[in-house]
This record gives structure tokens, C-alpha cells and sequence, in this order.
């Protein structure tokens, strides 16, 4: 059984999360939803998935590899994933379920 490097909550924590984004025209009950959405695991979670590919992977791929999770939670994990340097984009794009292309990312390590 693969160990995940991230199984710790406080391992999490230093390298995952990012602050809730909230636009000031949303109703009080998105801002509080935000504020309740545990970025750092979901994070982790992501990253974990990716690195399953060592040949990179779409968000298709990703969504798969996380049954239980929804795709509008794990989508929005990729762009801080690829600002902290965890994943990168490789330039190829792949077709995913719906036939469009999707872009290519792979873990950095």
C-alpha cells in the first residue's frame, strides 16, 4: 500500500489550503459556505489523485480517481496547486468525456 505523503492534518495545513473567495454581490449564505470549504484537504486530495498519473492527467481523470467528491470541489484546486508549484500544465491537451480538449497537468514531483 502507497504511504500519502500528506496524511497528517498539520502536514496539510502547511503546504494546502487557500482563502475562501467570496465576490461582495453574493448572498451571506456563499460567503458562510465558503468559510466552511476545507481547502487544505481537498488540496491534498487532488494532488494525491494527480500524482496516481506519471504521464499527467486531465480533470476527467481526477474526478474518477475521487468517487465521492464533487467535481465543483475539485475543480477550483488546480489553479493554487499550479501557483504553489505542486502540479504544472505540460502544453498537450486531451479530449475528456464530453469530446472538448482538456488541458494536461502533472505532479512536479
Amino acid at each position: 500500500m502507497q504511504q500519502k505523503l500528506f496524511d497528517e492534518k498539520r502536514a496539510l495545513s502547511l503546504f494546502f489550503g487557500s482563502p475562501a473567495k467570496s465576490r461582495s454581490r453574493d448572498a451571506g449564505t456563499s460567503h458562510a459556505a465558503g468559510e466552511k470549504v476545507d481547502t487544505a484537504r481537498l488540496e491534498g486530495m487532488v494532488y494525491e489523485a494527480i500524482k496516481k498519473y506519471p504521464d499527467g492527467c486531465i480533470m476527467d481523470d481526477v474526478i474518477a480517481s475521487l468517487p465521492g467528491v464533487r467535481e465543483h470541489s475539485i475543480q477550483p484546486r488546480f489553479a493554487p496547486l499550479i501557483r504553489k508549484g505542486f502540479v504544472v500544465e505540460t502544453g498537450e491537451k486531451r479530449p475528456g468525456r464530453s469530446g472538448r480538449l482538456q488541458r494536461v497537468i502533472k505532479a512536479t514531483e
